[in-house]
């Protein structure tokens, strides 16, 4: 049994590995992808400009002018470009696509890793890198779809933008997204992007659930909590205690439950899911869709803790720092609080919030940078129906749900300016597996392909 066991596990891998080697554009692929995870682009470490300028020597080999690339980036961070590519349409009248992929990937301790974290590794059906999933598969599709379009002559209708830029992992370091969109917006004008977010959900056995569409996300804000107190020794302690007076303001963000909402891509996703789950948990569903405000609904809902986030804003504390001394009272204590701020809502409202919370002994204040207000996208039939279309052809059977990020992407940025962007489905991944921002990350060799074949023929069919 357990060489035919064995065998059964070799063929699997043989299979995986054939897989990736069945056809010659599939060969084009995985060398453009192997290249750019293994250059590594995390900030202040790796280049991203180094990525950027690989992929556009691809796209000059591929055909494309100096006058279709541009390469960006500002003097004092060189190492954090980007690029945009653009194929022209044959309608000027007809408004262009954006394909949108960031290049930096999370940093990855090589002593923690199984395997080099910036060395595509194969083993087991799996490609394994820091970057496989986020965002280098998606960037490596749209930068290989733009390559083939060109040396297929391929002429759409609709002009086709390609941006990939830096800084999306990182709160502080230079962002190329926002950069664009605040200096040179015309570079990538365009009717809608297709952006990291979407994807495809696998059950533990492997098995494929469902495909969903990001229609929106949540921005991301983080905020200072302060306390100051004169101090003074240990041996004669006072009420007034900074640790103390910061520690009652964090045990009330604690305990404070913002409000539950619903955009229309929630209340589509919570009334697609209602229909799907049985028991109390659909019944609280559907309470809580007729009435937001019923708490023991909630209650019963936000048990899950992705659930309770996609209902509203959330915020917690991550990060402390208090004291200068063991034998001396505290001068000063500070926090940072990480906010989630649902669609429609401010920052600055939140901050308010957060004020009262910590009453008046807590100074409490926004970080630097601010993030725009996160604006939904609609559920545009004119770009939700072909993703459902082609969705059938490669993925039958598969439901396709809306679901708005409880995290967040550089779409905010685009969508400040105007530009709807949304996640595309199609990349199937385990959430608890395939270690994005963590350890070992990894996709599967099949996975990777057939989004590949789903994404191309997606934009295709926008393109005309």
């Amino acid at each position: 049994m357990r060489n035919v066991a064995i065998a059964a596990g070799v063929a699997a891998l043989l299979a995986a590995t054939a897989h990736a080697q069945t056809r010659p554009d599939q060969k084009a692929f995985f060398d453009l992808y192997r290249e750019m995870v293994e250059t590594n682009t995390v900030v202040n470490v790796g280049s991203c400009t180094q990525a950027a300028a690989q992929v556009g020597a691809r796209l000059k080999a591929a055909g494309y002018s100096d006058a279709d690339i541009t390469y960006f980036a500002v003097p004092d961070h060189p190492k954090d470009g980007g690029i945009v590519a653009v194929l022209k349409g044959s309608d000027p009248a007809a408004k262009p696509i954006l394909l949108l992929g960031h290049l930096d990937v999370v940093a990855a301790k090589r002593e923690d890793w199984q395997r080099d974290p910036f060395k595509l590794v194969e083993e087991g059906g799996y490609y394994y890198a820091r970057g496989a999933v986020d965002d280098k598969a998606m960037a490596a599709i749209w930068a290989d779809a733009m390559v083939r379009f060109r040396q297929q002559n391929y002429r759409p209708k609709r002009t086709i933008k390609l941006a990939l830029t830096c800084g999306e992992e990182t709160t502080f370091a230079f962002n190329g997204a926002q950069w664009l969109a605040q200096n040179r917006p015309e570079l990538i004008a365009a009717e809608f992007a297709l952006n990291e977010g979407g994807g495809g959900r696998l059950d533990p056995a492997g098995k494929r659930q469902l495909l969903a569409v990001q229609v929106g996300e949540k921005a991301a804000q983080n905020y200072t909590f302060v306390a100051t107190n004169p101090g003074g020794h240990s041996s004669a302690p006072t009420p007034d205690n900074a640790i103390y007076e910061l520690a009652d303001a964090i045990k009330a963000v604690q305990a404070h439950e913002f409000p539950a909402r619903f955009t229309d891509t929630t209340r589509a996703y919570f009334t697609a899911t209602a229909q799907r789950m049985g028991g109390e948990q659909g019944d609280a569903i559907r309470r809580l869709l007729a009435d937001p405000a019923d708490k023991r609904a909630d209650a019963i809902v936000s048990r899950d803790k992705v659930m309770h986030s996609t209902l509203r804003t959330t915020c917690v504390a991550t990060l402390l720092n208090a004291g200068h001394a063991e034998n001396a009272l505290p001068q000063r204590a500070t926090a940072n609080v990480n906010c989630r701020i649902f669609p429609g809502e401010t920052v600055d409202a939140t901050l308010a919030t957060l004020k009262a919370l910590a009453g008046p002994k807590v100074t409490v204040t926004a970080n630097q940078p601010v993030r725009p207000t996160a604006v939904p996208p609609t559920l545009d039939p004119k770009v939700i129906e072909p993703m459902r279309q082609v969705a059938a052809k490669h993925f039958p059977g598969l439901p396709l749900l809306p679901m708005m990020s409880t995290g967040a992407t550089d779409g905010v940025f685009l969508e400040a300016i105007g530009i709807p962007v949304y996640g595309v489905p199609g990349t199937f991944i385990d959430p608890a597996t395939s270690g994005v921002h963590g350890l070992n990350e990894r996709i599967g060799v099949k996975d990777l392909y057939d989004a590949r074949d789903y994404m191309v023929d997606l934009v295709k069919a926008y393109a005309g």
